[in-house]
């Protein structure tokens, strides 16, 4: 599906009915439906190809380009007799006012689909079913035996109320009133579980995961104990396209060679970050180890430049003061550790810019770094004090800088403001420059001397 939002102002009322009228200023074409699934998977790096259908319109073209562009495999079946599924959203002040839908839902030949499946099997850590009900997996008893054929976990985001035809499945992530739509509703905790075992055996499924909104997710696993995740969404803004984020977070995690706690777990962070934002949307792996490393949950902050700018941006839209320091941190000291915190103190989120190994190299010497750009970040990540660790390969952070602008620029030692890279950028910005003294007795270069000596 391509799902298309129109934003803009509105001010008045029609004079010609009592409905607003919205002055259009922008428009945003994303992949929606199962190619939501596909772009939540590459977000999170995952090699995804996409299989489906699509019309031979121009719809259907931008929702190819844009998936593409993605990274993104994509192995379509062309229609003439009807249209790219295209949802049109009007939003305006952050509401949707209205969604006009373009659609011809009919059961479709799926021939194609099973043999495209049975290509690209050979090569598949999982296999996503994403059933919109739209006619596209009419053949899904086939689809998911050419999976079990090859050994593959097949995951199905279930739509309807006849669960029968997903038979053999490993894992379905139905949300609770789908759930509750196929087994009736459940008023107790304890129902919710007997009834899940009951299908889960009915199934022959390896996993059932029910979403369940503001009360987290239930997992439920052939011979373990039920788990019940609590929801880890502290702002909720947009629930349009969450449960595509948690089969596709699900099935990364599951492909990666997680089991089915572990994988779950990591689903239901991407799930809590999604509703956070507005319309169809994505999660990086750098944002779901901010968002672990931010709650103490052995997470860390690892990031690159793309995946800190909007991590920024929302920490600023929080009323957060950003502050930015940098350096090599070869060797960690308490030196290290208590400028940090004294930086840290200066504002909400600090963002530590490292160099990585050959810009270390050219700045102190072929024997340089004595510990590799991974390890230097990680031990960084591991401080309270810490936010995000983001590498750069220049001499100085000054392009990284400027790209951040933080509210407050830190740099240890005896400089001036004119001497610190990046400082110009940040002052011209409206932000600040603070100099911090290092603590006396604490240096890399003499650890490093006396190891050797």
């Amino acid at each position: 599906m391509l799902d298309r939002y129109l934003f803009g102002s509105t001010a008045r009322i029609s004079p010609e009915a009592p409905v607003p009228v919205v002055h259009v200023r922008d428009t945003d074409d994303r992949p929606g439906g199962a190619a939501n699934v596909a772009v939540n998977l590459a977000s999170l790096g995952v090699k995804t190809d996409l299989i489906g259908v699509i019309g031979t319109d121009a719809a259907g073209q931008a929702l190819e380009d844009i998936l593409v562009a993605r990274g993104i495999a994509c192995n379509f079946a062309r229609v003439g007799d009807r249209p790219t599924i295209t949802k049109t959203r009007v939003q305006s002040r952050g509401q949707q006012l209205i969604r006009l839908d373009e659609e011809n839902a009919a059961d479709i030949p799926g021939d194609t689909m099973v043999q495209a499946l049975r290509d690209a099997l050979p090569a598949a850590g999982a296999v996503v079913l994403s059933d919109y009900g739209k006619g596209s997996l009419a053949e899904v008893r086939e689809l998911l035996d050419a999976c079990r054929d090859a050994g593959v976990p097949a995951l199905v985001d279930p739509k309807g109320t006849d669960f029968s035809k997903y038979q053999g499945a490993t894992v379905l992530t139905p949300n609770q009133a789908e759930f509750e739509a196929v087994v009736g509703v459940c008023a107790t905790e304890d129902e919710l579980v007997s009834r899940g075992r009951a299908l889960l055996d009915e199934l022959g499924l390896a996993a059932l995961l029910v979403t369940r909104s503001e009360k987290g997710m239930l997992l439920l696993e052939a011979g373990a104990e039920p788990v019940l995740l609590s929801t880890q969404a502290r702002e909720v803004y947009d629930v349009t396209g969450a449960g595509d984020t948690v089969v596709a977070a699900l099935a990364g995690a599951l492909a990666g060679g997680e089991d089915f706690a572990a994988a779950a777990a990591f689903a239901n962070v991407a799930a809590g970050l999604v509703v956070r934002k507005i319309g169809t949307a994505t999660v990086t792996t750098g944002e779901i180890s901010a968002s672990l490393h931010q709650r103490g949950q052995g997470g860390r902050g690892l990031v690159n430049l793309d995946e800190l700018l909007p991590m920024v941006a929302d920490a600023r839209e929080k009323g957060e003061r950003v502050i930015m320091t940098n350096g090599c941190f070869d060797v960690l000291h308490a030196g290290h550790v208590s400028y940090l915190e004294e930086a840290k103190s200066l504002g909400d989120r600090l963002v530590v810019a490292i160099n990585d190994d050959d810009s270390v190299r050219r700045l102190k010497g072929k024997s340089r770094p004595i510990n590799a750009l991974e390890d230097r970040m990680l031990v960084l990540a591991g401080l309270a004090a810490v936010d995000w660790v983001v590498p750069f390969a220049d001499d100085t952070p000054r392009s990284l800088i400027a790209d951040v602008l933080p509210d407050v620029l830190v740099k240890g030692g005896d400089y001036t403001p004119a001497e610190i890279a990046g400082a110009k950028e940040v002052l011209q910005a409206g932000g600040e420059v603070r100099v911090l003294p290092f603590r006396d007795g604490h240096s890399s270069s003499n650890i490093i001397a006396k190891l050797r000596d």
